[in-house]
């Protein structure tokens, strides 16, 4: 196994070593893989390209690391704890045994059906355990898996096989997702019709048994496909620098990116990450509540567990069904020992109160998470103390699609925890802060443009087929540097808190402000469950500030309420971070991954209403309506 910290001296040695010597840091953590061939090289790269090639010459096959090595000692070890959407139906657990005869057989039907190395499929599933086993069988035999949310619209999922020139998708028939079934197999097919003329074989997986369309031409089930195959499969043997999978992310304007991730250098980020992020110990049972939809599912539910050994769980329903208290019913029930979710659901629970936390006996858990947007005090809070009951320390974690597994992250029971501060890099992360000029900004207590210097093992490699735009998008706003998009501020002992996107950040009056920052001190409100601030065109100041706001009770009187509220922002921040526009709303527009789509927010405190883009993608298309209806007319 990689090295797992276990205190401060710890950390500043294998930090320190990482910086001063990278290769040498990496190839020690990489020797406690399986490898076919040892690399030649440890590190090659270019950021002006850019070309990144981590364990250049090594031969492996990340499943056998992920499965096959762990049969001898943890065969009967239970790999996947399923858990379903609906209470009342049976868990289901693979252990790694049966986990490495599963893959194994659909990897065989996958071949069956003309998959071979190099070829991409597409996933479109709900959280059941054959997502996990499909995308490990595309790995067992070379094939790229480009998984895609299944809550995407058609059209987007049709952009998505297209990018990706996708030879085969792989669906259930629905997915059961609170109370409600989704057709899933009819979004596939009518992604199809769209114009997917690579699509040869649809291969559907039977969950709810419910009636669907089928097309003789293109459509298998996949029991009938993978029943019969033989339990053993060779696994391919790959590059370390071939492609193991593509993720796409949503820009703020035009097509989405096909974020790619190579074989060797992410198997041994994720692990290394997963070990030290979360201090698994051999028979903790771990539970991040992401969908294998995005990044976070990919690292941190199927690979960085698997690799590590882990017993993971997987979750097929919402945090809100059949009540606020499932989430914590989970845990109490499989005496979960580290917990990893978004500060979206964090909010949501925390609004519904104390009452359904409280009742479920959460001293299993060891460590609390955070991962997807920076979590605001109130939050933080609320899951330190209510969740965590001051025996789990919170890791707030910072990372992006694009790094492939967490930057920057306390390590718990080692380095301390401030609220909102991501705290420290993980050893291997040379963080930089830079001014707009690109300059650099030395020592602590500054705020700049987050950037990473140096290469790690996990970092995309490029946009699949657009190799350019990864230059473009990454490399080329500041010389040799990896530019995350994010501003961060450094306090004085060192801990970074990513403060959010630099687009997020408003100009008033010369004084520039994060969004994060704002509505972190409107959310102290009392009444105030979640805000969005977005800057908008001002005659006088530049910018002005527009606030979106929830409550958790009717407001009577609106001006009273604004009123109230811009005094707590100036309490907090001061008198320029006043919003100049105050909208009281139901619900935010948010992707499926709980982003708000800040773009949509940004037009209408604009005015310009007219061309919103695609809506389709949204969590809740519908509140985009409600919003511009009630939009306050601003100066500008």
């Amino acid at each position: 196994m990689t090295l797992q910290i276990k205190n401060i001296a710890e950390y500043r040695e294998a930090y320190n070593k990482s910086v001063s010597d990278p290769e040498g840091f990496w190839a020690e953590q990489a020797d406690s893989f399986l490898w076919r061939k040892k690399w030649d090289q440890v590190l090659e790269w270019d950021f002006k390209t850019p070309n990144i090639q981590w364990f250049k010459g090594g031969k492996l096959n990340i499943t056998e690391n992920c499965l096959d090595r762990h049969l001898a000692e943890r065969g009967d070890q239970v790999a996947i704890l399923w858990e379903p959407n609906d209470p009342s139906h049976a868990v289901q657990s693979y252990t790694y045994k049966e986990l490495h005869t599963a893959v194994c057989k659909t990897a065989n039907a996958l071949k069956a059906n003309g998959i071979q190395k190099g070829d991409r499929v597409c996933f479109y599933m709900p959280m059941v355990p054959e997502l996990t086993i499909g995308v490990l069988a595309c790995a067992r035999i070379g094939a790229i898996h480009s998984v895609v949310f299944a809550g995407f619209s058609a059209s987007a999922l049709a952009d998505r096989i297209k990018d990706a020139t996708c030879k085969m998708v792989i669906c259930s028939d629905y997915n059961n997702r609170g109370n409600k079934d989704i057709p899933v197999k009819q979004v596939v097919d009518d992604a199809i019709a769209l114009g997917c003329d690579s699509i040869e074989t649809v291969l559907v997986h039977r969950n709810t048994g419910a009636s669907i369309a089928w097309n003789t031409r293109l459509d298998k089930w996949w029991h009938e496909e993978v029943d019969h195959q033989s339990s053993t499969c060779e696994a391919e043997e790959m590059d370390s620098e071939d492609m193991l999978f593509i993720l796409y992310t949503s820009g703020s304007t035009g097509k989405p990116k096909g974020v790619v991730h190579t074989c060797g250098g992410y198997m041994v980020y994720t692990c290394f990450s997963f070990r030290n992020v979360f201090q698994y110990q051999d028979g903790d049972v771990y539970w991040c509540t992401a969908d294998i939809g995005w990044i976070t599912g990919h690292s941190y539910i199927v690979y960085g567990p698997l690799l590590a050994g882990a017993t993971t769980v997987m979750f097929e329903g919402v945090p809100t069904y059949p009540d606020a208290g499932r989430f914590w019913e989970v845990c109490d029930k499989h005496q979960v020992n580290q917990f990893y979710t978004a500060p979206t659901a964090i909010r949501a629970l925390m609004a519904q109160g104390d009452s359904y936390v409280d009742k479920f006996n959460l001293n299993s858990l060891k460590v609390i998470g955070s991962v997807g947007e920076p979590i605001n005090e109130e939050a933080w809070h609320w899951y330190n103390d209510k969740v965590g009951r001051g025996n789990a320390p919170i890791v707030d974690t910072w990372w992006q699609t694009e790094t492939g597994g967490i930057m920057i992250s306390p390590l718990p029971g080692i380095t301390d925890t401030k609220p909102c501060y991501a705290s420290y890099p993980l050893p291997g992360v040379q963080l930089v802060l830079l001014d707009a000029s690109g300059k650099e900004l030395e020592g602590n207590g500054v705020e700049g443009l987050l950037c990473i210097k140096f290469p790690w093992p996990s970092m995309l490699r490029t946009t699949y087929g657009d190799h350019k735009r990864c230059q473009e998008v990454y490399f080329s706003p500041f010389e040799n540097m990896y530019f995350t998009g994010d501003g961060a501020r450094k306090d004085m002992d060192g801990r970074y808190r990513v403060i959010g996107r630099v687009d997020d950040v408003i100009n008033v009056s010369g004084h520039r402000m994060g969004t994060a920052e704002v509505e972190n001190a409107i959310n102290e409100h009392d009444n105030v469950v979640e805000s969005a601030v977005v800057g908008y065109p001002h005659p006088i100041k530049g910018q002005g500030i527009y606030a979106y706001v929830i409550t958790n009770v009717p407001v009577k009187d609106d001006e009273k309420f604004r009123k109230e509220v811009r005094t707590t922002v100036t309490k907090m921040i001061g008198p320029i971070a006043k919003p100049d526009a105050i909208q009281i709303v139901s619900g935010l527009p948010k992707t499926r991954s709980g982003k708000i789509m800040r773009r949509i927010l940004r037009k209408i405190a604009s005015g310009d209403i007219s061309n919103l883009g695609d809506t389709s993608t949204l969590l809740n298309p519908e509140v985009v309506e409600e919003i511009k209806e009630g939009a306050v007319k601003t100066e500008n």
